[in-house]
């Protein structure tokens, strides 16, 4: 019996979170049925190509965890490779994109199988199917194909993550993270899936608004273990929703002061559940070590956000969240989707003015505006595809859509120039507003200058001869894109033209 299996992670946009949670716990669960995984990582290892390869030998199977987006390009150059060397061997994708496209992505030649949803008993069960050389009809929660005759499984039963084992963290290694990101961290998931049903969001598709979570005191152990154990610095939650459950999240934090193990840690939420805590708890996640909060705020038009199914997500709340959030001392990320279908350059300039606003008043605040992204499965395709989209039809064109990459029709020519100018100076007029340790007499005299001018503009929407933005280009870089999850910089997708 080959009892070894390989899982492969590709590179994607900005610096590693840490080992991949998704398989390390796919490792956990193949360890506790008697395989051995291997786990290969593209963000850590530069040769990952051939390391895989050199891997086949007593594999029963190579998988392969992917996302939408240019990820993509390196699971396909991967698994090209094993099908070169070894045409028969088995070569499995899972993970959201295959699991929302599972047919258009079994169609390629290099697939063999999909794991679709929660993965790991599918992998047990199918990679003691492989080793053993059985049938796959009996496997829950896959889909495959002989030659080109697809088939597609009966779903498989979510699993509690309660009754899941911990994530093989011991499979590891944070010194070559810490080299890769500057710091000792891992991204830690304490529970999947949001209530609420955001007509752009593929998390209500994958987890069909289920939210499935670890007890707080499994979560208070594991976190505060794998802290001392390796030294880490800080933890990232990868909760879609963290605070779902308002008592459990709260004890979580009451938990991890009481240990006296100190680390940063950050989550993401929405508006509504901060605005439901009091004072008091925020000044406990502050004191637990609390860092920062992402919030997918989006938009502060009311039309755009009936539009986006957002009636959750009001106005006043994101003042309040970032009021609350300055008591504990928590950064916060305001996440916004501009070009989204039906909104107005009106709505955009009601959303950059609000926004203006609650960073003047909220210091603590930052911004990561995007491009409407169209990704798979998401509810409002057919109104999409009506308005002449374009949509991928392969893993290689899903691969070219990146967060905020612009495909719309709609934001396109002068309508998009105009867009991007609004953008600039709503983002140079945060950062300018901000104070910066050891200011450069440059910095202090550019924002002197244009200070004023920059909110008139903002204010009567005046974009014309951008003269400080080309002054401050002396000075300044403008920060486009930040990480909800841990708030760091990430590459900016330029935002033009297709």
């Amino acid at each position: 019996m080959q009892n070894k299996v390989i899982l492969f992670y590709p590179a994607y946009e900005g610096p590693p979170l840490g080992a991949p949670a998704c398989l390390l716990a796919l490792a956990a669960s193949l360890r506790e049925a008697g395989f051995r995984p291997v786990i290969i990582d593209a963000a850590i290892e530069p040769g990952y190509k051939r390391r895989v390869c050199e891997e086949l030998e007593g594999a029963c199977c190579l998988g392969i965890s992917v996302l939408t987006g240019p990820m993509i390009h390196g699971a396909i150059e991967v698994a090209k490779a094993v099908k070169a060397i070894a045409p028969k061997f088995p070569v499995i994708f899972g993970g959201w994109h295959p699991t929302l496209m599972p047919d258009e992505t079994l169609a390629e030649p290099y697939v063999d199988i999909v794991v679709r949803g929660q993965g790991e008993i599918t992998i047990c069960e199918l990679a003691k199917a492989l080793s053993e050389k059985k049938s796959l009809r009996d496997v829950a929660g896959i889909s495959w194909k002989i030659d080109v005759l697809r088939t597609h499984n009966p779903d498989r039963p979510v699993e509690p993550l309660e009754d899941l084992p911990m994530p093989a963290y011991d499979l590891m290694d944070v010194d070559a993270y810490e080299r890769a990101g500057g710091v000792r961290k891992v991204g830690y998931a304490t529970s999947v899936g949001c209530p609420y049903a955001c007509n752009y969001c593929t998390d209500m598709v994958f987890y069909k608004r289920r939210f499935n979570a670890l007890s707080a005191e499994r979560v208070v152990r594991e976190m505060t273990e794998l802290v001392k154990r390796y030294r880490i610095e800080e933890v990232a939650l990868l909760d879609s929703n963290f605070p779902v459950d308002l008592k459990r999240a709260m004890a979580i934090a009451k938990g991890i002061q009481e240990s006296g193990v100190q680390f940063r840690w950050t989550f993401q939420a929405s508006t509504d559940f901060v605005c439901r805590m009091s004072e008091d708890d925020l000044r406990l996640l502050g004191a637990s070590g609390v860092t920062l909060m992402g919030f997918g705020t989006e938009s502060t038009s009311e039309p755009v956000l009936k539009l986006m199914n957002k009636r959750h997500q009001r106005v006043n709340e994101m003042y309040e969240t970032a009021r609350r959030a300055a008591i504990g001392g928590i950064r916060v990320t305001f996440n916004l989707i501009f070009g989204y279908p039906g909104e107005t350059e009106g709505d955009r300039i009601v959303t950059l003015q609000t926004m203006s606003d609650i960073g003047r008043q909220f210091h603590n605040v930052s911004f990561s505006p995007n491009v409407f992204t169209p990704y798979p499965g998401i509810p409002i395709w057919p109104q999409l595809r009506e308005l002449n989209v374009p949509e991928p039809k392969s893993l290689k064109q899903w691969a070219d859509l990146g967060l905020g990459r612009n495909v719309l029709p709609w934001l396109q020519g002068t309508d998009l120039a105009r867009f991007n100018r609004m953008l600039s100076y709503f983002l140079l007029s945060n950062q300018l507003r901000k104070k910066v340790a050891h200011e450069t007499w440059l910095r202090k005299i550019t924002r002197a200058i244009v200070q004023f001018p920059i909110r008139c503009r903002l204010r009567f929407n005046q974009y014309s001869f951008p003269w400080e933005i080309w002054l401050s280009g002396l000075s300044e870089r403008l920060v486009f894109r930040r990480s909800l999850v841990t708030g760091q910089e990430l590459p900016k997708e330029p935002v033009n033209a297709c």
